[in-house]
């Protein structure tokens, strides 16, 4: 025998259609309320916390292979000390990066980019910025080379494992300097040496080779990607211990 519900679902009314149109508003609302205290949110860590980049030369390498996705944290050095070794993400002082030529971009992938740019998910800014070891500190004489093919931070030598220098190569740099870095300022050099347009090749732009310690975005201290690259980076506290007191 057919069975029938003994409680029939009554017909709904005008004011249960009202009331399930409000409860769909108010779950579209929350959702876009999430959506954007998220880019907020994003765009706050990005301002002021960390940001990406890729790296877009070999200049790094070992360290830092084409195409590595990096973090920098952007409390370096107005909260977070500036040390030798760190290796930092700047702006380009004026002359050390060829003019850069404008390109066609769909506007699809345009906008989805200044999207992941926005909050910090991307990095469309790489080309114009730099990415290099910080050697010296405001007030270090820094020379190069020593005897031994070694370079010297106030007369100290270093002993730098992180460098990739060419086969059956011992001196740590093709050409000979010697540089007090001023105040206010930085020696930056390349991990790949014999492969990097550092302070030592920029010394006829304005900045005179010495990198503005105002133009720096911050400290990179992690690759994300690939995967397989990912590990931190590290600032070989070691190699730089005993070159002498830090600047005020």
């Amino acid at each position: 025998m057919e069975q029938t519900d003994p409680s029939p679902r009554p017909p709904r009314t005008a004011q249960d259609r009202t009331r399930r149109s409000r409860s769909i508003k108010l779950f579209v609302r929350d959702i876009v309320i999430i959506f954007v205290a998220a880019i907020i949110i994003s765009v706050g860590i990005k301002t002021f916390l960390i940001r990406s980049f890729y790296i877009p030369s070999s200049s790094m390498t070992n360290t830092l292979q084409v195409n590595d996705r990096i973090i920098v944290n952007q409390l370096v050095p107005d909260v977070v000390p500036l040390q030798r070794g760190d290796v930092v993400v700047f702006r380009d002082p004026g002359g050390w990066l060829p003019p850069q030529q404008e390109t066609e971009v769909n506007p699809v992938v345009g906008a989805i980019d200044w999207f992941l740019t926005t909050i910090g998910l991307s990095a469309s800014d790489s080309n114009d910025h730099l990415i290099k070891r910080v050697v010296g500190l405001p007030g270090d004489t820094v020379t190069c080379c020593n005897p031994v093919g070694q370079m010297e931070v106030n007369g100290a030598p270093l002993d730098e494992p992180y460098l990739n220098l060419p086969e059956g190569v011992s001196k740590v740099s093709g050409d000979d300097f010697s540089q007090v870095v001023p105040e206010g300022s930085l020696w930056v050099m390349g991990d790949n040496r014999y492969s990097s347009k550092d302070s030592r090749y920029n010394t006829e732009t304005p900045s005179g080779g010495f990198v503005p310690i105002d133009n720096l975005v911050g400290r990179a201290f992690v690759i994300t990607w690939p995967s397989a690259h990912w590990s931190w980076i590290d600032n070989y506290p070691d190699t730089f211990r005993g070159v002498g007191v830090e600047p005020d």
